[in-house]
């Protein structure tokens, strides 16, 4: 009985360390398992602080360098990589620049030798260095939009540049906006698959960030330029007469409406001595915001040589020297300047280039353009602008009614494209003359008005009533 019991004892013996070896297997994969879901929970939780990180980079304005700083450092250690850059495309969508780098393990491409003991002169090279579609690791990820994983002996790897790439170009709605790497270190273990595939979302997110992070921006800029244009108009509305001159014998009224928030057109009236005083209107060639600057310029100028000149011309022509020499080659300004003589009912005008005014007789009710010879100003330095731009003068009856307005009013068209034109102006005149200098004003007014309908105004608008009384 003893062999039995011997061969029991051998095969408890065997049966024992068959289950230890299979217990230590089980335990084995196990601690394998936890390790690998430890591993996959450690990465989620980077690439969630990733996604967060971006979300929280959105939410704030930071600016484009930071942006592209945390989305390289995150890359990095969401890869467990030792270095990377980010490449983004320039203003002009022609070339790639290096939006933020490791100081180390960055660079995939030939630098020149003069670079590579100088730190200070590789970083500048690397500031300024574009790479164009094509060229290198970099330009082709771009041309291919394809994520590429290089590793060893790749050829596609500079010598000594790293042991291992992940590439992949930044796109978003089917705009690319640059291109992110990530590299280990000479002698390091080599990406692997399963990263390669985080890598390639990470760059995706990434598009996303840079994509919302413009928008932002862009939005943000148009916020503060609209915050600016807001008090440019105010600005411009200080500029402009806050209400009309109390004139003896006249009645007078104006009204500028821009086309946009600030405008070109400028009106304005000067108090040139005790029995006379000054009307005028003016159109700065363009719209927004140069026209408006050259406008207050002007309305500096003509301010400062008005008073106690009655020659209208005399005063133009010293406007026009001082103002010539800073005014663009492609701009321009029309004026009218009128005088008016408070105990003649003499009016004395000036038209340096500008829309012939409009003389109502209350007589007869008819409508005549007053139309003298001048030139622009800012066209001429003087030579030929004082030669060609003179004084005119007209003396108004009871009833009498001057008009002046910029060529915002005849050139305001429809949907059609039909311009308001010279004699719908005229009939609107006719229509109001009898009724005083605002009613006249509000008349023109409303009938452009109707006559655009829901059409944007295309251009200023400025009118300017005088009715002898």
């Amino acid at each position: 009985m003893w062999w039995i019991v011997a061969v029991l004892a051998i095969a408890f013996v065997a049966l024992a360390g068959v289950f230890i070896r299979t217990f230590r297997r089980q335990q084995d994969r196990i601690e394998l398992i936890e390790r690998q879901r430890a591993r996959v929970e450690a990465e989620e939780r980077r690439v969630f602080d990733f996604l967060h990180g971006i979300g929280e980079a959105l939410s704030a304005d930071m600016r484009a360098e930071d942006l592209h700083r945390m989305i390289v450092d995150n890359a990095i250690r969401i890869a467990e990589a030792h270095g990377g850059a980010a490449y983004v495309l320039d203003k002009k969508g022609t070339t790639l620049r290096r939006g933020f780098g490791t100081p180390e393990w960055s660079i995939v491409f030939p630098l020149p030798p003069e670079t590579a003991k100088l730190n200070d002169l590789k970083q500048t090279f690397l500031r300024w260095h574009t790479v164009p579609l094509g060229e290198g690791l970099i330009g082709v990820a771009w041309r291919d939009r394809e994520a590429q994983l290089a590793a060893g002996d790749d050829p596609r790897l500079p010598a000594g540049a790293c042991s291992s790439l992940m590439i992949a170009p930044m796109v978003f709605a089917g705009q690319i906006l640059g291109v992110l790497f990530v590299t280990r270190r000479v002698g390091a273990e080599p990406f692997l698959a399963s990263g390669f595939t985080v890598f390639r979302s990470l760059a995706e997110q990434a598009a996303f960030a840079l994509y919302s992070s413009s928008v932002f921006h862009e939005a943000a800029e148009k916020r503060r330029l609209d915050e600016d244009l807001a008090i440019a108009f105010e600005i411009q509305r200080i500029l402009l007469p806050a209400g009309s001159p109390n004139v003896p014998g006249y009645e007078i009224a104006g009204i500028n409406v821009p086309a946009r928030q600030v405008s070109g057109d400028y009106f304005d009236y000067l108090a040139v001595d005790e029995t006379h005083c000054g009307v005028a209107i003016a159109d700065v060639s363009g719209k927004g915001v140069p026209a408006s600057l050259i406008m207050a310029m002007c309305r500096s100028v003509l301010r400062s040589k008005a008073p106690g000149q009655l020659s209208p011309a005399k005063v133009l022509h010293e406007v026009n020297a001082l103002l010539d020499p800073d005014i663009k080659e492609d701009m321009f300004i029309s004026m009218a300047y009128a005088i008016l003589d408070h105990e003649s009912s003499a009016v004395t005008l000036c038209r340096a280039g500008h829309d012939a005014p409009l003389l109502y007789r209350a007589k007869d009710k008819s409508v005549s353009r007053i139309n003298p010879p001048g030139m622009a100003l800012g066209i001429d330095s003087g030579g030929v602008f004082n030669r060609v731009t003179g004084d005119f003068t007209i003396t108004l009856e009871l009833g009498d009614c001057l008009l002046l307005y910029t060529d915002g009013v005849t050139e305001a068209f429809d949907a059609q494209g039909e311009e308001f034109g010279l004699q719908k102006v005229i009939e609107s005149l006719v229509a109001s003359a009898t009724e005083g200098a605002a009613e006249m004003i509000a008349r023109l007014t409303d009938d452009v008005r109707a006559f655009i309908g829901p059409h944007p105004q295309p251009d200023d608008i400025t009118i300017i009533a005088i009715r002898k009384k």
